[in-house]
């Protein structure tokens, strides 16, 4: 039986636009769009910028004080190496 177990997050940081940055334990760099995500209402209190930059590390999830989290095979399957992202990241100051 073969299992494939999603690297962890080591890293989060929220940035504008309601992106995350996340460094995963083996190394790769990637950017998660959670606009998508806002439109549901188990996110809808991370549309307050001050709520959705209060993101952490918990686990093999990101988490917020308000109770959402990110799935790890979420986070690292539906994000965008930071090589291939084509947004503006100057806020990470990379």
């Amino acid at each position: 039986m073969n299992i494939n177990i999603e690297p962890s997050p080591k890293k989060v940081k929220a940035l504008d636009n309601y992106l995350l940055y996340i460094e995963f334990e083996n190394g790769e760099r990637k950017i998660f769009d959670m606009k998508k995500n806002l439109k549901f209402k188990f996110y809808n209190k991370l549309i307050d910028k001050k709520n959705f930059k209060n993101v952490k590390i918990s686990g093999i999830n990101i988490e917020w004080k308000t109770g959402e989290d990110i799935a790890p095979e979420t986070l690292y399957y539906e994000s965008i190496p930071l090589e291939k992202f084509e947004g503006d990241l100057e806020e990470l100051n990379i």
